[in-house]
């Protein structure tokens, strides 16, 4: 029993340790491998609502990005708000406005929630608010917007 009992902690000791010497080799090797970064597999489009202001979207995933190309297109009118969490602060992409979209949580929609619904404009006069009452959750889901052109990577 007593010859058992080291025997096995040194398997165990063994395996972790090239358990832990594998992991940074394989991370390596992942970020190294060829293929598109975010930043080249996002699209930029301009947004607009009944206010008529421009707002700049990114885009990163790629049905969104296919939506969006539909949308301005005129191939599809299904889903043609978008919605999303706001970040709060300028983004290079959108330097006019203090706030912007996580294109992690971009959807489209027909309908959404009352809560999430406002202007371009009036997230950007109410954006101290946002994330309390006034956007919960920081999710902004205007009614009124749609895509209206595919702009260049800046």
């Amino acid at each position: 029993m007593r010859r058992v009992f080291p025997k096995a902690a040194g398997l165990a000791a063994v395996g972790l340790l090239a358990f832990a010497t594998a992991q940074p080799s394989q991370a390596s090797t992942l970020s190294h491998q060829p293929g598109r970064s975010a930043a080249e597999s996002a699209a930029y489009f301009v947004m607009t609502d009944i206010t008529r202001e421009e707002f700049v979207v990114k885009l990163t995933k790629p049905g969104d990005i296919e939506h969006a190309r539909e949308l301005v297109n005129g191939q599809t009118t299904d889903r043609p708000h978008l919605a999303a969490r706001i970040i709060k602060r300028t983004t290079p992409y959108n330097p006019r406005w203090s706030y912007h979209t996580n294109p992690d949580t971009t959807e489209f929609f027909d309908q959404h929630l009352e809560v999430c619904d406002a202007t371009i404009p009036y997230v950007e006069d109410n954006v101290d608010e946002a994330g309390g009452p006034f956007l919960p959750g920081l999710y902004w889901c205007d009614w009124t917007s749609r895509l209206i052109r595919e702009v260049p990577a800046p």
